[in-house]
């Protein structure tokens, strides 16, 4: 790797941020300063490392003097000893100004590396269903500078280009649209041959317009540029289209598990294509005091029964378990782990559960560890929050068991600094949905709107809760949860969100 001053022009993809290269995340991973174009996807901007620093210079391809004082505040970062990341919108080396960037550091003796990106002349046809070339389509693909200059027409040869054939694809602004066309019907090109406008392509918001040379520019939406394609190629998009027709296309999803459990059910959503954001209402922390907790690890063998009720409290006893002894010290205690997941994360300690209820809850505990025999008597651990339900404690303590309520970690508010003004966009019915995946992502969710402003917020968006314990925080605090799967699992939920969406094809919320 490459040692400060040092800048790393990245291609970013059009706006779907799987379109970023691994090396292009490598640099991103490293950065101490990240230059971004405005329409880069937040995600990637998630995905590098917190503490460093975060410029936004606006829109791909800006205006001359603007691109000088980007070149500029490249160097000047770079000089400070700083990794610089110039992320761009598309590829920096097609009709953008990396080129430029990139001479300007190397006049000034700034070492400098390209990573290439994916055009948005090239993502965005696949991405409607639309290929570039085809057998027997033509045979030459021309690419049109169009929005990212400042004319009304592209200055090109019309005459020669109109007679080549083949795929013509240009983003164009709403104003060069009809001039585009206009200029090649002129010139020879069939008003009746396929054309396709692409607003927002590669984005959960893209919308595709099909049409013909000689009248898509009526077509199209004011005010808004769009990816222009002209070809026979055009016409394959009803039957090749695939991003815009997956069960959750256009719904924006707000996900509010902390950032670092909300990887599944992120991944799950943009792959049956969400717009998701993530909000994390809460961080999972060690308790405030530690002691007790260590005092449990030191005396793990002495129980008959460690009782896990959530994937938090596996890894939080697990870690300082294994900080102060070996693995083998739980050969003693029996494990009870309620749900699949905790199960999963006792399995990647080496541990197997000997009891998991068949229902994903605490009600549901003692009636599977009776099966195994009486209680009365016995030890019970349970590492859970430090502020959790004491239904199952009770309930043990009420059938003989001698227990040891311990608190593993506990929540606290995490949504602020998440850079979504999710309040506006509750009010301007811009979300679909809002999933929650523990009580105590609800309780924080609505602190944070408002305790008495969230149900009005929220009672244009679906409410999805992973299961009853869930639900019924959200009742206690004024919402309405439309959503509760029948097994409480990531899994269950998204595709409770799927069932739900297809029985309300019309939009909650922002679609």
């Amino acid at each position: 790797m490459h040692e400060p001053p040092f800048v790393y022009i990245v291609g970013a993809g059009p706006g779907d941020p799987a379109l970023i290269t691994v090396r292009g995340r490598e640099c991103l991973a490293r950065a101490d300063v990240i230059v971004y174009d405005h329409r880069v996807s937040d995600r990637l901007l998630q995905d590098a490392p917190a503490e460093a620093e975060r410029i936004d210079v606006g829109a791909a391809a800006p205006k001359t003097l603007d691109q000088d004082a980007i070149s500029y505040l490249l160097a000047e970062k770079a000089r400070e000893g700083k990794v610089v990341v110039r992320l761009k919108w598309g590829d920096p080396f097609v009709f953008d100004s990396g080129g430029k960037e990139a001479l300007f550091l190397h006049e000034n003796r700034i070492p400098f590396e390209v990573v290439p990106g994916v055009p948005i002349a090239v993502a965005g046809p696949a991405y409607a269903g639309v290929p570039l070339t085809y057998p027997d389509a033509g045979d030459a693909v021309i690419l049109i500078r169009g929005h990212e200059s400042e004319i009304d027409e592209p200055r090109t040869g019309w005459e020669h280009l109109a007679a080549i054939g083949g795929t013509i694809v240009c983003f164009a602004a709403a104003r060069q649209i009809g001039a585009i066309t206009r200029a090649l019907v002129a010139h020879g090109r069939s008003p009746e041959e396929a054309a396709v406008l692409v607003y927002g392509a590669t984005t959960a918001a893209q919308r595709t317009i099909e049409g013909t040379v000689g009248d898509i520019a009526e077509r199209a939406l004011d005010g808004q540029p769009a990816l222009l394609v002209i070809g026979a190629v055009a016409g394959f998009r009803q039957h090749l289209r695939w991003f815009d027709t997956r069960p959750l296309f256009g719904r924006r999803i707000v996900v509010t598990r902390a950032r670092e459990q909300a990887g599944e059910l992120v991944r799950a959503l943009e792959e049956l294509g969400a717009d998701v954001v993530a909000l994390p209402a809460i961080r999972v922390l060690p308790p405030e005091d530690p002691a007790p907790l260590d005092a449990a690890c030191d005396a793990a063998a002495t129980f008959d029964w460690i009782v896990f009720t959530s994937v938090n409290g596996v890894e939080h006893f697990m870690r300082r378990f294994l900080g102060r002894q070996d693995i083998r010290e739980l050969k003693g205690p029996r494990i009870c782990a309620v749900g699949p997941s905790t199960s999963a994360a006792l399995g990647r300690y080496g541990i197997r559960a000997d009891v998991t209820p068949q229902e994903y809850r605490s009600e549901a505990v003692l009636p599977a560890l009776l099966e195994r025999g009486p209680v009365k008597g016995a030890k019970f651990l349970l590492p859970r929050a430090q502020i959790a339900r004491e239904l199952l404690v009770d309930d043990l303590r009420l059938a003989g068991a001698d227990v040891f309520d311990i608190a593993a970690y506990r929540t606290v508010d995490g949504a602020e600094g998440s850079g979504h003004d999710i309040y506006r966009m509750l009010l301007d019915r811009q979300i679909d949905a809002v999933t929650f995946t523990s009580a105590s992502t609800v309780k924080h969710f609505v602190q944070m709107l408002g305790a008495e402003q969230a149900p009005d917020l929220l009672s244009s968006a679906v409410v999805a809760a992973i299961g009853p314990v869930t639900a019924e925080a959200a009742q206690q605090l004024g919402l309405t949860p439309a959503v509760v799967p029948d097994q409480y699992t990531v899994p269950a939920l998204v595709e409770a969100l799927i069932d739900y969406f297809h029985a309300h094809p019309v939009s909650a919320g922002a679609s």
